[in-house]
């Protein structure tokens, strides 16, 4: 790694290699990642853009470029995506998606696995299928595989013998394996009949039943057959109204980029077996770069979340680094990926149905813009602020007496929840049931913090917690920044009620009023966050053991003197000698453990 520079300087010390550059800003920050096949000329073609669009903002920020030079272009590739991943610059290509869309989970190295649904995709062996843009459509898939493919439903994976079958045995939703019922092999069967039909390999899943069919009818077990041809015919049903967009049955990605002034939308299909399968949209903020380079980072994103790569993955033009990327995704694929630029035919009718998933989602978030914007202005127009409020906090104190009080924040970013900006803070200043003192503890603490500041902080209370976050506020001498409110809730049929600085009397509202409810929805979103961890702590404290509070006794030692002596009881009672016996305790500490649990006795 050279030594960090300005940028102006490391333009002429950039060697002509391939490698890795790292944008900072004065703290350090990395603003962007990039890879290059020549490093000089990559960062030498930034300074004839300095002066454009949001290139010319990133470049504006930069104070410092570190560079790293790598073997050959396909590590630079490979470096590039970690180190975008660890840093998630700003003005880097992100795939954030609004939606966190469902997966169907398939636990294959189970010796019986289940089909589960799950929001996370991570290395454990299993194969998923997803995401589906449509959880009623995967709620249904679900329904199907059930009725088709009886896996067992139970928790764990480890599979527990049980006396008698449960209910959805009963039911024919499960095959039973925990009492018997199915054989292994015949299990294992069916776990494979259902990733076919996940994989979206219907014809050899309709051949296989077809024939094992055929074989119980010959074998005159006609109630198996029946069963089989009631599969069939469900599976018939649903290929029915699967939209097939190929003729050729094999597997796709369509990937469709709309840009607009300040907005990129993405879109991508997936078509497995000819037909459309499942599909996903991302926006993109004014990214830098071409489409081409947008095109290119997106491929290198989406794939290197551990997705599956098809054979085949059709887009509008070239990205940049084509090959490069066809060789990166073969190794990801473990077989030969192909590019295609679609312009007429099949690939192009299926890119034409991905751009107009992209046009919707471009129509969907300017819909939200929109909607966002009136809302601030409402909020501008109501509260009396100085401008609209785009980032809009709230505060709330959660707490039974002085026991476990904790302060909860949670912030609204264009009239949509920021999870960034969700915070918790354990109470340290204040003893004793002071809410205000407590608010206003936990606005120091957060206007001190970095980051950007919220335009308006909502403050779950009525005048006293007003008064203490305005203390709070004025204190740092950020009066001028941060807009105050408070709201009250509603008691005996009253109304809402908001308090402003300044402002003696409450201002009412209409309560279908928008401004009134959006402030509802943030007050009620701080309130369950903050009292979700309260509840936590408060649970945590019951389930505490008293051997926990004794020093010198971790987790293993505190689980060696259960599994050795029984019971916290049987704990409780031992002597020293007995403690002492305990491997891991010995004569100092099972003396301690003994007057800890004894106080006030002697041995």
């Amino acid at each position: 790694m050279t030594p960090a520079v300005s940028f102006s300087e490391l333009i002429a010390q950039a060697p002509h290699h391939s490698g890795v550059y790292l944008m900072r800003d004065a703290g350090g920050t990395v603003l962007y990642v990039g890879k290059a096949r020549d490093l000089r000329k990559r960062l030498a073609s930034y300074a004839r853009a300095a002066g454009s669009g949001k290139t010319g903002a990133l470049l504006a920020r930069v104070q410092l470029v570190e560079t790293m030079v790598t073997a050959t272009e396909k590590e630079a590739l490979i470096l590039e995506a970690s180190l975008i991943k660890r840093h998630r610059p700003r003005y880097n290509v992100i795939l954030r998606d609004d939606k966190n869309y469902p997966l169907l989970k398939v636990t294959v190295t189970e010796a019986f696995p289940r089909l589960v649904m799950t929001r996370r995709r991570v290395p454990d062996g299993s194969r998923y299928f997803g995401p589906f843009a449509s959880p009623a459509a995967m709620w249904e898939t679900v329904r199907l595989l059930n009725r088709l493919f009886p896996l067992r439903r139970c928790r764990g994976s480890q599979l527990a013998p049980r006396d008698r079958p449960c209910l959805n045995h009963q039911l024919g939703r499960c095959s039973a394996p925990c009492h018997g019922k199915v054989s292994a092999e015949d299990y294992q069967a069916m776990v494979r009949e259902v990733l076919l039909f996940l994989e979206g390999r219907n014809q050899e899943l309709v051949a296989s039943l077809r024939a094992q069919m055929q074989q119980a009818a010959a074998a005159l077990d006609y109630e198996t057959a029946a069963r089989l041809r009631d599969r069939l015919q469900a599976i018939a049903t649903t290929l029915e109204r699967q939209r097939v967009v190929a003729s050729h049955c094999g597997d796709q990605d369509a990937l469709a980029l709309v840009r607009r002034p300040g907005i990129v939308a993405v879109a991508m299909l997936q078509v497995r077996s000819g037909a459309v399968s499942g599909g996903e949209t991302f926006s993109l903020l004014d990214p830098v770069g071409t489409d081409a380079e947008i095109l290119a980072a997106v491929l290198q994103q989406y794939y290197g979340n551990e997705r599956p790569v098809p054979a085949e993955i059709v887009l509008p033009i070239p990205p940049t680094d084509q090959g490069l990327l066809a060789d990166w995704l073969a190794d990801l694929a473990g077989c030969r990926v192909r590019l295609v630029v679609a312009k007429r035919g099949e690939r192009r009718q299926l890119l034409d149905l991905a751009a107009a998933n992209a046009e919707q989602l471009l129509t969907e978030e300017a819909s939200r813009r929109v909607a966002g914007q009136a809302l601030a202005e409402g909020l501008r127009q109501t509260l009396g602020l100085a401008a609209p409020p785009s980032r809009i906090e709230a505060v709330d104190i959660s707490n039974l007496g002085a026991e476990q009080a904790v302060g909860a924040l949670v912030a609204f970013v264009d009239g949509e929840p920021w999870k960034k900006g969700f915070r918790h803070y354990r109470i340290k200043s204040v003893t004793g049931p002071d809410d205000p003192a407590m608010i206003g503890e936990v606005v120091r603490r957060r206007l001190r913090s970095a980051g950007d500041l919220p335009d308006l902080l909502l403050v779950d209370g009525g005048r006293t917690q007003l008064a203490a976050a305005t203390a709070a506020v004025a204190e740092l001498g950020l009066t001028a920044v941060v807009g105050l409110v408070a709201m009250a809730k509603e008691r005996a049929e009253e109304g809402e009620k908001l308090y402003r600085p300044g402002s003696a009397l409450p201002l009412m509202l209409p309560g279908h009023q928008p401004v009134l409810l959006y402030l509802a929805r943030i007050r009620d979103e701080v309130h369950r966050f903050g009292i979700s961890l309260h509840r936590r702590l408060r649970r945590r404290q019951r389930l505490a053991s008293p051997l926990d509070r004794i020093p010198g006794v971790g987790p293993s030692r505190r689980t060696a003197l259960l599994r050795q002596l029984g019971s916290l009881r049987a704990v409780t009672r031992a002597s020293v000698p007995e403690l002492a016996a305990v491997a891991g305790i010995g004569p100092a500490l099972a003396q301690v453990i003994w007057e800890h649990l004894h106080p006030g006795s002697g041995q």
